[in-house]
């Protein structure tokens, strides 16, 4: 596993390693442009994760995670947590919960 001190590194890190699709949370799903349609959390697999919490700025609060889906796309997807986050759904929120 790799060590990134910022969401910055982390996602530059990713991007020099191949993951080069910005993917985007749903309420139940992940989107990108390059695929025409919704990725179900069983159509993807989540190989890396990175947690930042903005010690002196609440806005410095995020998961970077690394996901490389079924029919071979790899990606970013970072989200903010704690007040921030978005609304999504239980299948989502297992799919995504960080264990510490």
């Amino acid at each position: 596993m790799y060590t990134y001190d910022t969401v910055a590194q982390a996602v530059n890190g990713l991007k020099q390693r191949g993951y080069n699709i910005d993917f985007n949370l749903d309420s139940n799903a992940i989107t990108c442009k390059e695929y025409p349609g919704p990725l179900k959390p069983s159509e993807f697999e989540i190989t890396e994760v990175y947690r930042y919490e903005g010690n002196s700025d609440p806005a410095d609060e995020a998961v970077v995670y690394a996901i490389e889906s079924k029919n071979g796309l790899k990606g970013i997807l970072v989200n903010g947590f704690g007040p921030s986050s978005d609304g999504i759904g239980d299948e989502m929120i297992k799919k995504l919960r960080v264990l510490r």
